[in-house]
């Protein structure tokens, strides 16, 4: 597999025209910026980070790592797809993660794998990412990357569209992360299991509290 093969997989399947329908969700953002806790460039430049280097984002990441090493054992990844589930802290946020990753699994079907037939059902997103790419033998800190990146420019484009933010700041916000989004990739290359831990309290209320909510534009 060349390098080149490898990144125009991770730029057409990270790509938000790739069907997967991420665009629908917000992980909780949409209620944080409705009650003001996000509310401008600074505070939406405050809430991504904290969800990459703290949260669930970061849980993701280690947890598609992990995908990435098992993606020829099925046993070991519907473990992995059972601890990721767990590890949601809300109802939407469980939906949104199995409904992209189904999408996700069954758009990668015009690129065959033998890999396919190993993803669990239901199938969280980091994981059939993580399996799918190992199926094509990406390298795994390029996909990490990928995802990482990928995930972060969705968060700061619901903010772009809701505070709003605006186009010139949600790009110096993504200007400002690059770095500490391929840190992260880095990091969670190899992290252990033992090595998830969440403590992004305030995303993983809004998640909750997303449910209720009675105004909204996202699904989560």
């Amino acid at each position: 597999m060349t390098a080149h093969s490898d990144l125009q997989k991770l730029l057409t399947w990270l790509s938000p025209a790739f069907p997967v329908g991420a665009f629908a969700w917000s992980a909780g953002l949409e209620t944080a910026i409705a009650n003001g806790v996000v509310h401008d460039r600074g505070t939406t430049e405050q809430w991504v980070e904290g969800v990459l280097a703290h949260g669930g984002l970061r849980t993701d990441a280690i947890l598609l790592a992990h995908a990435h090493r098992a993606a020829s054992d099925a046993a070991e990844l519907q473990g992995l797809a059972d601890l990721c589930l767990a590890l949601t802290p809300a109802r939407e946020r469980h939906e949104e993660t199995t409904t992209t990753g189904a999408a996700f699994a069954a758009a990668a079907k015009a690129w065959p794998t033998p890999v396919l037939d190993n993803l669990p059902h239901p199938c969280p997103y980091p994981i059939a990412v993580g399996a799918i790419a190992a199926g094509h033998a990406i390298n795994l800190e390029a996909a990490l990357l990928g995802y990482l990146t990928a995930t972060v420019h969705s968060q700061v484009s619901v903010a772009v569209r809701l505070v709003p933010i605006g186009q010139t700041d949600g790009l110096s916000i993504m200007a400002t992360l690059e770095p500490i989004v391929a840190s992260m990739a880095t990091l969670c290359q190899h992290a252990a299991r033992d090595d998830i831990g969440a403590v992004a309290y305030a995303a993983d209320i809004a998640q909750m509290a997303h449910e209720t909510q009675t105004t909204r534009i996202f699904r989560s």
